[in-house]
């Protein structure tokens, strides 16, 4: 299990928090798109190797969304590359 600290709340236990994705990606207008595309949007999600920036939402807590950096292929909780958490 991940722990993972809120900003609001302190640190608290994954199971807490709902996943919310990449920050960063940007929805498309579904009308100015094929519906392949709309299709590949809303299934796949981006999943590189290494540091990325996500958003999550403390659910079972405060109610709050954030971000934090979080390495893909430890889940450990990491600095930002400009050296912010």
């Amino acid at each position: 299990m991940m722990n993972i600290t809120c900003p609001f709340c302190g640190k608290r236990n994954e199971s807490e928090f709902i996943h919310g994705g990449p920050v960063g990606a940007v929805r498309p207008d579904p009308n100015a798109v094929s519906d392949e595309e709309w299709v590949e949007y809303l299934t796949v999600t981006p999943n590189p190797l290494g540091p990325v920036q996500e958003k999550w939402w403390h659910a079972r807590g405060c109610g709050e969304w954030f971000s934090i950096w979080r390495d893909t292929r430890t889940h450990d909780i990491v600095e930002a590359p400009d050296g912010t958490t």
